[in-house]
């Protein structure tokens, strides 16, 4: 989860145009404080996580990934986000970003598979804001693909979904 030489180089190299134009948008309505989700989704291919409630989506927000995004997190290092149906498995206030939420990864099947090949399957996957000092980057975090296999949002969204997500809710986290 560290952000390191190589993560400041993407981030500061990499502008990718969709995500431009998504945190360009500002002025986003906050959700408000009694709001509890059911659910979450997320899309990778789309940087995006919903919070759902009753099938609804109570709101989106633009997301960065690990940095090496396309397919199943397969072992540790791998700086993939994992794909499937996972729970919010605790919390993390004195996070070493902003807060995060922890997911049950992995789960069995993914411990399985890692053992079959011999390899970690790894573990720390959170949905966190920025590095502590660095909030001050907002929405532009979202320009690369900067996290070590995480999905991250600003320091303002994280306390959103801090707040709507109790613990066990399920993350279904989408190709």
């Amino acid at each position: 989860m560290a952000i390191g030489r190589i993560a400041i180089k993407r981030f500061v190299g990499i502008c990718r145009p969709r995500v431009w134009a998504s945190f360009v948008a500002c002025g986003r309505p906050k959700l408000p404080l009694a709001v509890v989700a059911d659910r979450i989704v997320v899309h990778k291919t789309e940087r995006e996580l919903l919070l759902v409630a009753d099938g609804k989506t109570l709101k989106r927000y633009q997301i960065a990934l690990g940095g090496n995004p396309r397919g199943h997190k397969t072992q540790e290092g791998d700086q993939r986000t994992p794909e499937g149906t996972y729970h919010i498995a605790g919390r993390n206030p004195r996070s070493a970003y902003h807060l995060s939420l922890r997911i049950s990864y992995p789960n069995e099947e993914d411990r399985m598979q890692a053992t079959r090949r011999s390899v970690s399957p790894g573990g720390d996957i959170m949905i966190h804001g920025l590095p502590n000092g660095f909030g001050w980057i907002g929405r532009l975090h979202r320009l690369v693909d900067w996290t070590a296999g995480c999905i991250a949002v600003t320091d303002s969204e994280i306390e959103e979904i801090w707040r709507a997500v109790p613990d066990g809710t399920p993350v279904e986290i989408k190709p």
